[in-house]
């Protein structure tokens, strides 16, 4: 243990970063939670944060483990400032989320990783609400499943940079029914 440790503090002062910067890290790329899923899916809960009705319109991976919504719309409540329906949070997310690892044997101190469509919204604030509930080694996939939109040019607005669509990794347009979030479960 003294030695693996050691291992990380030197390679930490080599890279100009904190042991506890390491130790802390968040953020995790879709290529990198692929590689992870398929390494070493058993000790690893995967779950899509995304509300199941968009996932209904923007698609799925089957490599996570679950879809667990993190904010779910609220379709009574819109927004005329935002042009949209107001998000709040699911009220079961940590619940579900033990639930989710009890099944597949794990415990809080698995890593969980979080994946919403561009990351910012619902990704890292679901990893640190995670972290903040004594998960403490929650992750999110930067740049979410869909990644984020080009700001000019011909495909201006669309998301066709970054997250895991962009980066070729396996998704379909229909989500899996065994893993898809439903409220009265």
């Amino acid at each position: 243990m003294k030695k693996l440790l050691s291992s990380v503090l030197i390679s930490a002062a080599l890279l100009g970063t904190s042991a506890h910067a390491l130790a802390n890290e968040i953020e995790i790329t879709p290529k990198a939670t692929y590689e992870l899923t398929q390494q070493q899916g058993s000790d690893v809960l995967f779950i899509d944060v995304r509300d199941p009705v968009e996932i209904m319109f923007i698609g799925f991976t089957d490599q996570v483990d679950q879809n667990i919504p993190y904010l779910m719309v609220n379709r009574n409540n819109w927004r005329d400032d935002q042009q949209r329906f107001d998000m709040q949070r699911n009220p079961n997310f940590i619940k579900d989320v033990e639930q989710a690892l009890a099944a597949k044997g794990l415990d809080k101190d698995a890593t969980i990783i979080t994946m919403c469509r561009s990351g910012s919204e619902r990704g890292l604030p679901s990893a640190e609400f995670l972290r903040d509930n004594g998960f403490k080694n929650a992750r999110y996939v930067v740049n979410g499943f869909q990644g984020g939109s080009i700001k000019e040019g011909e495909h201006k607005g669309f998301r066709v940079k970054n997250g895991w669509q962009n980066a070729d990794l396996p998704w379909q347009s229909k989500a899996n029914s065994d893993k898809i979030y439903r409220s009265e479960k």
